[in-house]
């Protein structure tokens, strides 16, 4: 049975992820949704989520969620392919508060396609849950689909380390450009901080292809949909907590993505 939840419109956006990728998204939703007020948990201690089992992964997320339900937020973010490919049904049948998950753009990335031939470049987690495998039936039987696990990538991303996963995403490239692929699949929050560095690796030809936009507007949508768009601008300064050793790192982050009048904290949850 579902927790009965009252939301308003001035009440926060929430976000989780297995860290600091989800960030990526949050972008997207700062610059589209600028009145709103914005709440982010970086589970940073438990990453990475993609190498845990589903078990582990719904424990975490149930957790997450319950957090920013007691800092009031009125709806919540799943800023985490592996997440939402293994608890977001979970989480909507336990909790009455209006969820958006992020999928690999499976969808787009077909649809584009020239060569009928996609990347995806994901985690563990992703890559073997129902939802992923769901997902992408429906362009199998057209498309070749060359699913690749970017293992060691979210643990670089987390310490700040990412001019250091150029050897590594070489290595997990080299089956995608082989098959002739047109569109890398992004399958993983983290994984859109090395674009830069990926685009040094492949040719201009090959689209790269994340989620971040397409779920700023969803979340838009529902917000519209269920008269929860912030009717004032908030005064508060948008919240950031991080359970790992990373505070510095998440902070550097923020200022990449042109994120301010926020507040950093390291927080045991």
């Amino acid at each position: 049975m579902q927790n009965q939840i009252q939301t308003y419109p001035n009440y926060p956006i929430g976000f989780f992820d297995s860290g600091l990728g989800g960030l990526t998204v949050l972008a997207e939703i700062y610059h589209l949704l600028p009145n709103e007020h914005l709440i982010y948990l970086a589970d940073s201690k438990n990453a990475p989520y993609g190498e845990k089992s589903k078990k582990e992964i719904i424990a975490l997320s149930i957790k997450n969620t319950e957090k920013l339900l007691a800092l009031n937020c009125k709806i919540i973010v799943v800023a985490c392919n592996t997440a939402t490919t293994n608890a977001i049904q979970l989480l909507r049948e336990k909790f009455n508060v209006p969820f958006i998950g992020i999928e690999p753009a499976i969808k787009p990335a077909a649809l584009k396609s020239v060569t009928k031939k996609i990347g995806v470049l994901a985690t563990k987690g992703t890559l073997s849950s129902d939802l992923f495998a769901k997902t992408t039936e429906n362009y199998r039987p057209t498309h070749t689909i060359v699913e690749v696990e970017g293992n060691g990538l979210v643990e670089l991303v987390e310490q700040g380390k990412i001019n250091k996963t150029e050897d590594l995403l070489r290595q997990y490239l080299k089956p995608m450009l082989k098959q002739n692929v047109d569109n890398i699949v992004l399958g993983c929050t983290h994984y859109p901080m090395l674009i830069p560095i990926i685009k040094k690796l492949i040719p201009p030809n090959i689209t790269i292809i994340d989620a971040g936009e397409a779920v700023a507007k969803q979340t838009k949508n529902i917000l519209t949909q269920q008269q929860l768009l912030a009717t004032q601008i908030h005064t508060e300064k948008h919240q950031f907590f991080t359970n790992g050793n990373n505070k510095e790192v998440l902070e550097v982050f923020l200022k990449k993505l042109l994120i301010t009048d926020c507040s950093v904290q390291q927080l045991d949850f």
